[in-house]
């Protein structure tokens, strides 16, 4: 059982990474990664220009159980709105240029080359 959730970290960690590469490559700067608030945590925090991107990363190894972006639900994605919430109250300046996103990422840990998958705006407000 240790093992399990060790292996899990280790793979939610490697996900985040390729996620975190691939929105640099895109132009997007990290402003934070795994803030945590009563609510619940977001995965990376980036920034272009003057909008702010909570993204929520998602990782499988396969997709025998189903597409990584599944995973987040109406639910889920109330906690990640409410996250955010925390963070805005303590940068106002971004209060009504930001938005949601989700990344999927797919691949054998550790692999150079996964297989991503962007979700802009995802948000359900």
């Amino acid at each position: 059982m240790v093992k399990e959730k060790s292996l899990r970290l280790e793979i939610g960690k490697w996900g985040e990474s390729a996620a975190l590469n691939y929105l640099e490559g895109e132009g997007y700067t990290l402003v934070q990664r795994n803030f945590r608030s009563p609510d619940g945590e977001i995965d990376l925090i980036m920034r272009k220009n003057e909008e702010l991107v909570f993204v929520e990363v998602k990782t499988r190894t396969s997709v025998d159980f189903g597409f990584p972006e599944e995973a987040v639900d109406d639910q889920k994605l109330d906690h990640l709105e409410a996250t955010a919430g925390w963070f805005l109250v303590e940068h106002a300046e971004f209060e009504e240029n930001w938005r949601l996103d989700i990344v999927a990422v797919t691949g054998k840990l550790g692999s150079s080359s996964p297989e991503i998958k962007w979700f802009v705006n995802v948000g359900n407000a």
